[in-house]
């Protein structure tokens, strides 16, 4: 049986369930906890282990030559010596502040304009279409306009950025607040709530796992992008290192910039998703069958 609980002036305020329903549920699986162990490591290590050990071998053997594809050894010294002189810790600061900068404005940007075209019609119909003809284009080929706009400076490396990272989040903010249950929105009429308690305490809460998926879909492009940013005439950043090998002809600097980009990408997307934990707590995720 399911108990319908309303106020005095017939409005539904909530329901409860008999405990014969209730123990007749099925009870969901719960998957052991996850423990954090050696052979879990290891399995995590085992696919980038074999394929160095395969990229090895290949160039040990002469199958590739040397100036088309160095060593892992030879990758890994050239990383050692970036280190050792400050060089790669340089670069790197210059790339993270631009992408820190990018991403901020691009995510506030989005997430404001998202949420007015969510909750206003008359802005959807006014910006859709724009925002679809500006959104297949490249931040790439923006980079003329960029440069006239802004000159050289960090302004334009920081407008290319902007525009890698706005048109995801701005897309998975709108689709997850449009796909909030529709009985939420019934309910919250039913109840009269505000527009502003509606989507601080309803809208935005229920859409907030999608807007953390876009944010980091964001924060991934912007460190894609901020390749494309750093040809504007720069002297520091990830970037530029690669371009900076390409132009020398070192395989092994292009491959150490690539590298390291790999990995302070996948560091701030660690970051992410442990801010995304916890403001979403009570999410539970599919975790295989």
């Amino acid at each position: 049986m399911i108990i319908i609980i309303i106020d005095r002036k017939n409005r539904v305020i909530g329901h409860l369930m008999s405990q014969a329903i209730v123990e007749a549920l099925p009870t969901p699986r719960t998957g052991p906890r996850s423990r954090v162990s050696v052979m879990s490591y290891a399995a995590r290590l085992a696919l980038p282990v074999a394929l160095l050990a395969i990229w090895q071998i290949v160039t040990s053997i002469g199958w590739v030559e040397p100036f088309l594809m160095p060593s892992p050894l030879r990758v890994a010294e050239t990383l050692y010596q970036l280190i050792a002189s400050g060089q790669l810790l340089r670069h790197v600061g210059a790339s993270f502040l631009r992408v820190s900068q990018g991403f901020s404005i691009a995510a506030t940007t989005a997430f404001a304009i998202g949420l007015a075209m969510a909750v206003f019609p008359p802005v959807t119909r006014l910006a859709d279409l724009l925002i679809q003809v500006l959104k297949p284009i490249p931040p790439i080929a923006w980079i003329p306009l960029a440069i006239l706009w802004f000159g050289i400076g960090e302004q334009a490396k920081v407008f290319i950025i902007v525009l890698g990272a706005f048109f995801p989040i701005l897309v998975s903010t709108v689709e997850a607040l449009r796909q909030v249950d529709r009985r939420f929105v019934e309910l919250a009429r039913v109840l009269e709530v505000g527009r502003g308690d509606f989507v601080r305490k309803i809208l935005i809460p229920s859409a907030l796992p999608q807007i953390m998926t876009g944010l980091r879909l964001g924060f991934a492009y912007s460190w894609m992008c901020v390749v494309a940013a750093e040809l504007i005439a720069a002297s520091k950043g990830l970037g530029y290192l690669i371009m900076d090998g390409r132009e020398l002809s070192q395989v092994d600097l292009v491959l150490a910039g690539m590298l390291t980009l790999g990995v302070v990408g996948k560091l701030s997307d660690d970051g992410l998703r442990v801010v995304e934990r916890r403001l979403i707590r009570w999410r539970t995720t599919f975790a295989g069958y």
